[in-house]
């Protein structure tokens, strides 16, 4: 499978961390995204998907 065939998703940090649970945080940073509004573009897989539906009150899939 080549590597244009592959799904991505955009997942944008729309509301701050502070004040969260340090899971979620470390969820947070684990999709790549550092400050308030960053996105990150990630491979749609499983892993990711949890992880999104994890933290889905502080982020956006765009």
């Amino acid at each position: 499978m080549a590597a244009a065939d592959k799904k991505t998703l955009t997942v944008k940090l729309v509301r701050s961390i502070a004040g969260t649970r340090e899971s979620h945080r470390a969820t947070v940073r684990g999709l790549g995204l550092r400050k308030l509004n960053s996105t990150s573009t990630l491979e749609d897989t499983p892993s990711v998907r949890g992880m999104i539906i994890k933290v889905q009150y502080l982020v956006k899939v765009i």
